[in-house]
């Protein structure tokens, strides 16, 4: 590298910046680039930027750069729709419904991107059951990529099982013993918990922990979900919803997922754009909850 004498004229710096520009090989050499990025709602943390989705759209990367360690990786989460919960029934003993497991949550850093437009979908939330000894409904997937988290399962009527998806749903109450909890996906959620005879239904699992199972009598909550600073700020998603019963419902798991239903109230629905599944219903007028729909977020440094 060409390096200045301790005395120079201004032809001695011109020679110089010449020599360095050949080095270079014939360009002058510039600063590190970065993605650029269109899509969702765009917003900023610091020297990186974040499309948050709430809908399905597309995520279109104009170009890539050449910045060591951003210049073609992003980091996701992608949390598909959360289940619906089940309904029991006023015969019998009057059993609770399952509350419905939360959709599957990926995240990870460092994943490749090129310059092209991606599709990107949003997972909705399943229909609570509005029907005596009914289903709930299954929350539908989200996609970015080759990224695909499974929708929640719904919570399961009278002993029956709760759904398998990203996380399980509950299983319902019954006469016959109640139903079992749906099974997770690995690396995406958890398990729903088992019903009983006992007029209580089991929790929906969150993407942190299995949801309830009955005891003493008591309906399961819903198991917790998850936390992400990917937006600058941590915030807790994907939350199972409780299961339904005769008394009390059952708690809604951390993150947004619905409270079950109890005594003929309905159960609370999962919140939106977070994955939660929805409370399970009672019976009579105790409808389950809906799950909540899904959310997929896309951060990359562009500074």
């Amino acid at each position: 590298m060409a390096t200045f004498p301790s005395t120079s004229s201004a032809s001695d710096v011109w020679s110089l910046k010449d020599n360095y520009k050949a080095e270079a090989g014939g360009n002058w050499p510039v600063g590190p680039t970065f993605i650029v990025a269109s899509g969702g709602t765009v917003t900023t943390d610091g020297d990186y930027k974040i499309h948050t989705f709430t809908s399905s759209s597309s995520f279109v990367v104009s170009s890539l750069g050449n910045a060591s360690g951003g210049g073609d990786t992003v980091e996701y989460l992608v949390i598909a729709g959360g289940g619906g919960g089940g309904k029991g029934s006023s015969a019998g003993n009057s059993e609770g419904g399952g509350g419905a497991g939360a959709g599957g949550y990926r995240t990870a850093t460092g994943f490749s991107v090129t310059a092209q437009s991606y599709t990107v979908t949003v997972g909705g939330g399943g229909s609570g059951a509005t029907v005596d000894d009914t289903n709930g409904s299954a929350g539908t997937s989200s996609i970015f990529s080759s990224i695909t988290s499974t929708g929640g399962g719904y919570g399961g009527k009278i002993d029956t099982n709760g759904g398998s998806g990203g996380s399980g749903g509950g299983g319902g109450s019954g006469p016959g013993g109640g139903g079992s909890g749906g099974s997770g996906t690995s690396g995406q959620g958890n398990d729903g918990g088992n019903g009983a005879s006992a007029g209580a239904a089991g929790g929906g699992g969150g993407a942190n922990a299995v949801g309830g199972s009955v005891a003493s009598g008591l309906p399961g909550s819903g198991g917790s979900g998850l936390g992400s600073s990917i937006t600058g700020s941590s915030v807790t998603r994907a939350g199972g919803g409780g299961g339904g019963a005769y008394g009390s419902g059952g708690a809604g798991g951390g993150g947004g997922g619905g409270n079950g239903g109890g005594l003929g109230g309905n159960a609370g629905a999962g919140t939106v754009n977070t994955g939660s599944g929805g409370g399970g219903g009672s019976w009579s007028s105790g409808n389950g909850g809906s799950g909540g729909s899904g959310i997929v977020i896309i951060r990359y440094k562009y500074q």
